[in-house]
C-alpha cells in the first residue's frame, strides 16, 4: 500500500466507504486557508460554507464527479445512517475546480452532535459528460452503490478530515489559540521598531529614544525650556523670560 494510502486505510475510509484503489489524479480541499488534510480536525464553524476543491488531470475535457459524506451518522458508535450525503458536483472539467461543475447536490453544513464523525471527499472519473444521475436520498447513501450505478468505477482522489460538536469551552480553546499568536506577532513587530528606532535615532536628540507623539493642533507640552509644538512634533526653543523688566 502506498504512502497516500495509509492515513485512509488507518482511518477506515478503505473498508467502510471505498475499496483499496490507486489515486491517479491530484485533489486539493480548502476551507478559507485551511486546507484539508487526511486524519485532521477542522471547527464546525470553519466548515459552514462550501470548500474550493480544485482538480488535477491532464485535459478539460474529462469530466470528473466530487461526492462528500459522513459515514458516522448520526454517531460512530451506532452509525445507523451511513453513509449521509453532504454535497455531490458532477461534470466538473479537469485541470479546473467544482465551480465550473454541477451541483446536483446542494452542500450541507456538516453538524455533527455526538462523537467525532469523518468526512470524506471522493473523486470519480466519469465517463463522458451528464452520465452521473442525483441520488435519491441523503441519509443510506452508499458510496460503492452509486459508483457501480453510474459506471464510475473506482476513485481516482480522496481525503477525508475529522470534526466533532463545537462546544463553548472548545470555542474559547480557539479564541485563546488565536489570542496568543495574534500577542507573539505583535510583540515581534513591536521589537523591530524598538530595533529601528535605535538603529535611526537622531545623535542630537536630548533624550534616549524618538517617539512620535500626537497631539491636538493646539496642544504644547513643555519639557524644561522646550515645547513640543503641533501634530508634527517640531521642536522649537522656548525663549527664557528675563528678570528686569522695563
Amino acid at each position: 500500500m502506498s504512502t497516500f494510502m495509509e492515513p485512509l486505510a488507518v482511518g477506515r475510509v478503505i473498508g467502510e466507504v471505498v475499496d483499496i484503489f490507486n489515486p491517479s489524479v491530484r485533489m486539493n480541499v480548502t476551507y478559507s486557508t485551511k486546507q484539508v488534510a487526511n486524519g485532521h480536525e477542522l471547527m464546525p464553524s470553519t466548515i459552514a460554507a462550501k470548500p474550493r476543491v480544485e482538480i488535477g488531470g491532464d485535459d478539460m475535457r474529462t469530466a470528473y464527479t466530487l461526492i462528500m459524506t459522513d459515514p458516522d451518522a448520526p454517531s460512530p458508535s451506532d452509525p445507523y445512517l451511513r453513509e449521509h450525503l453532504h454535497w455531490m458536483v458532477t461534470d466538473i472539467p479537469g485541470t479546473t475546480d467544482v465551480s465550473f461543475g454541477k451541483e446536483i447536490v446542494a452542500y450541507e453544513s456538516p453538524k455533527p452532535v455526538i462523537g467525532i464523525h469523518r468526512y470524506v471527499f471522493i473523486l470519480f472519473k466519469q465517463r463522458g459528460r451528464q452520465t452521473v444521475r442525483p441520488p435519491v436520498s441523503r441519509d443510506y447513501f452508499n458510496t460503492r452503490g452509486f459508483s457501480g450505478e453510474n459506471g464510475l468505477g473506482l476513485p481516482v482522489a480522496a481525503v477525508y478530515f475529522n470534526a466533532q460538536r463545537e462546544t463553548a469551552a472548545r470555542r474559547r480553546e480557539g479564541h485563546s489559540y488565536t489570542r496568543a499568536v495574534w500577542l507573539s506577532s505583535r510583540n515581534k513587530s513591536l521589537a523591530r521598531d524598538k530595533a529601528s528606532n535605535r538603529a535611526n535615532k537622531n545623535n542630537n536628540w536630548p533624550y534616549k529614544e524618538k517617539e512620535r507623539v500626537s497631539f491636538s493642533m493646539d496642544a504644547h507640552l513643555k519639557r524644561g525650556n522646550m515645547t513640543l509644538v503641533g501634530c508634527d512634533c517640531q521642536l522649537r526653543e522656548t525663549p527664557k523670560h528675563s528678570s528686569n523688566h522695563s
